[in-house]
């Protein structure tokens, strides 16, 4: 009888581990399903172009179906709703899937409710953390652009994703000089992070004085160690200053761990994340591993204001290598698969260029000096990877990652 492995989650983490076992392990031999909610693989890094309007969702994405039975992985469009341990059961609505071994690559629920007013569906506050909050935010961009006013960008409290507020930032500021309407949009960043470019991993290099220095160009006021209270339709509201005037509101919001694995009994600490090892195994149970957003990491360090630790669609492939690996030596009868400290690389949009930045590993301190450039060619480089990395998900390739995200 054929091993079972159980994958939840159509993202990258998910993605990535079901691709990275099946090249590995015969379809005969070890049996993968793939759960998602999501009919579709999107590439979230790229959701900011698609409310800028750069990008259409269509251009970002794919099915799931074809290229999973291309690659003899099963998969299921359902929603999990249980996950029994002591069983080795994966629960849905249609039915129960067992396991042998079970990756959760479920990613995160965006925790909204932590900023009264932070919609965009019950308040006027705005965020790119998902399709659907994209698509809204996208049309409070179009209304901009007719009626303009004072903006806010920036991150809740707790955030831990920071780098889309940066990028839409300067991504409405080329916008709006573009349609040379910029000198009627005063643009204000208000965040949590200690500093620019702490970004939840403490910084990296001369990050932080290359985005004081463009802040400062561009005239874009910022605040930080601040800590987002409340969104009003005409207002943000920070604890211990006055509100600023914004007629359009794009909040980060902190992250938890997605209902089924907050609500399953040892499974996730008090937040929702799941607690590992340095193989993405489980602490507690056997069998079991996460990926990506859906981890525990404790922040770098403890500032004035809450900032989490980062975690990127790079770090998260890393993570699903090294628990891929590790299933793999267990299905082999072989010790545990290879470890290694994650590291970031990204690229931010600013507009009209882009800023590269390498961290490695993540947590500091470390051993390389952080790199930091920027340039027309970064901007080239993140369009051309984004339509690489798609075409290379879509056929079940192995996905490239040398230039991170």
């Amino acid at each position: 009888m054929a091993i079972k492995v159980i994958v939840i989650g159509g993202s990258f983490g998910g993605l990535t581990t079901a691709y990275t076992l099946r090249r590995q392990l015969p379809a005969d031999r070890v049996a993968i399903t793939l759960i998602s909610k999501d009919e579709r693989f999107t590439f979230v890094p790229s959701l900011t172009w698609v409310a800028t309007g750069s990008r259409t969702l269509d251009q970002i994405s794919f099915p799931l179906a074809g290229p999973l039975a291309r690659k003899s992985i099963a998969y299921i469009h359902e929603t999990v709703t249980g996950i029994d341990v002591d069983r080795k059961v994966v629960l849905t609505s249609q039915g129960e899937y067992p396991y042998d071994f079970l990756v959760v690559a479920t990613g995160h629920r965006s925790a909204n409710e932590a900023v009264e007013g932070l919609g965009p569906f019950d308040g006027p506050g705005h965020s790119p953390m998902s399709v659907s909050e994209t698509k809204e935010l996208r049309g409070a961009i179009q209304k901009l652009i007719a009626e303009p006013g004072p903006i806010v960008v920036g991150a809740a409290p707790g955030a831990s994703c920071i780098g889309p507020a940066y990028e839409l930032t300067f991504e409405l500021d080329y916008l709006l000089r573009q349609r040379h309407l910029r000198h009627k949009v005063p643009i204000t960043y208000i965040t949590p992070e200690p500093y620019l470019g702490h970004m939840g991993m403490g910084g990296a290099g001369k990050i932080r004085q290359f985005l004081e220095g463009e802040f400062e160009e561009r005239d874009i006021s910022y605040r930080t160690s601040s800590a987002i209270t409340r969104i009003t339709a005409d207002a943000v509201e920070i604890e211990g200053v006055k509100p600023v005037s914004s007629v359009m509101s794009i909040v980060i919001p902190p992250l938890a761990g997605v209902d089924v694995v907050a609500k399953t009994p040892g499974f996730s600490n008090p937040k929702g994340f799941v607690p590992v090892d340095d193989h993405y195994r489980h602490q507690s149970f056997d069998g079991v591993y996460a990926v990506g957003v859906a981890v525990a990491m404790p922040p770098v360090e403890e500032t004035p204001v809450p900032v989490n630790f980062l975690k990127t669609g790079h770090m998260t492939e890393q993570m699903a290598e090294i628990a891929a690996g590790d299933i793999i030596a267990a299905i082999d009868g072989r010790d545990g698969g290879e470890t290694s400290d994650l590291s970031a690389r990204c690229i931010i949009d600013m507009g009209d260029r882009g800023a590269y930045m390498l961290a490695d590993p993540v947590r500091p301190p470390r051993n390389k000096i952080p790199g930091v450039s920027d340039g027309r060619r970064w901007l080239v480089a993140k369009r051309v990877f984004e339509r690489v990395y798609i075409w290379h998900a879509k056929h079940g390739r192995k996905m490239p990652s040398t230039l991170g995200w």
